[in-house]
């Protein structure tokens, strides 16, 4: 019997015949565009944003109920419910919905393509802060776990809105691991960051770690001060080795390593709203920024040659969240 006519002979070449390479990798822009049908993710945080997820402030907000106030934290809350609004008022949605659609407005002046997220449930009201279910990496996200009980459950509508834009989910935090995007920061394109605390424990920024080694990432653990929730309220990087910082809720360490790596460090003035740390990147240099910055801090980023535009957030400031808090990118150009 010929070769050719053994079974086994003929599966076996077909095998070597038509086997996938393992490189490039997954990650490779190649194989992204086609496996995937587009290239989704980001390896920085200040390359010009081409795509973003956002979620309008919606029938989530139903859940807070004015007559329920706890005096000793001065906000509304129910612990039973789950659910709290950090103010010393009650929201007014039709404001916040007012400066989120402002700030969607700004993101397609730039030409930055909006995508939303679908299916939020009923109660999630901090479901308008994108930036935390997720963290995008080269090739596609990470779905987080997050570290608060009136977020949980959050990860589901992200999952599907992810599914249904074909973005590919490259791992999911699970077991006891905590993860909450706003605490993730790019540095450069070889160097990551994530600030533990009461939002993320170490064995959560440990499986974003796995991911980024097998991409040639470093990643930096950041340990907050206090009760400090996230990163990116004292940590942005606003350009190729330019950092926006509020020195004042970073150790002092983290920012001695920045310096060290070439990354100069433009403080905020005492002054200033502390939001003003928590702006967007939308290209090297040019940033959206909420009303609140000094003069002084505004003469520091002018001087650096950084642009910015400025928009009414407060409203939404007090849900707990500001312009990078309400956004994820979805891909930026590489720096």
């Amino acid at each position: 019997m010929s070769s050719q006519s053994n079974p086994h002979w003929v599966y076996t070449q077909t095998v070597k015949m038509f086997a996938a390479p393992a490189s490039p990798p997954f990650e490779d822009e190649s194989e992204l565009e086609a496996n995937w049908g587009r290239v989704w993710g980001i390896d920085n945080d200040v390359g010009r944003i081409r795509s973003i997820l956002v979620h309008r402030p919606g029938p989530e907000m139903a859940v807070i109920d004015p007559n329920k106030r706890i005096a000793e934290i001065g906000s509304f809350g129910d612990p039973e419910q789950g659910w709290y609004f950090q103010s010393d008022t009650p929201p007014d949605v039709p404001a916040m919905q007012s400066q989120h659609d402002g700030l969607t407005q700004a993101l397609e002046a730039e030409g930055i393509e909006v995508f939303h997220v679908e299916g939020v449930e009923k109660g999630r009201l901090k479901s308008c802060y994108t930036r935390d279910p997720l963290i995008m990496v080269k090739g596609g996200a990470i779905v987080c776990r997050m570290g608060a009980r009136i977020r949980r459950g959050e990860e589901l509508p992200i999952t599907r809105t992810l599914a249904r834009l074909g973005i590919p989910i490259l791992r999911t935090i699970s077991g006891t691991g905590v993860m909450e995007g706003g605490s993730f920061a790019w540095i450069n394109e070889k160097t990551a960051a994530i600030g533990v605390g009461v939002r993320v424990n170490r064995e959560g920024a440990e499986q974003v770690g796995e991911v980024l080694k097998r991409q040639g990432v470093e990643l930096l653990i950041v340990e907050l001060t206090g009760y400090d929730i996230h990163i990116d309220v004292s940590f942005l990087m606003i350009d190729k080795d330019l950092a926006l910082v509020n020195p004042f809720g970073l150790p002092f360490s983290f920012m001695e390593d920045l310096k060290a790596r070439g990354v100069q460090l433009v403080e905020i003035d005492p002054a200033d709203d502390p939001w003003i740390n928590n702006s967007l990147a939308i290209a090297p240099g040019r940033l959206l920024m909420p009303e609140g910055a000094s003069n002084r801090t505004l003469d520091r980023l002018a001087s650096h040659g950084v642009t910015w535009t400025t928009l009414p957030y407060a409203a939404m400031q007090k849900n707990g969240g500001g312009i990078h808090c309400s956004t994820t990118p979805l891909r930026r150009d590489p720096v």
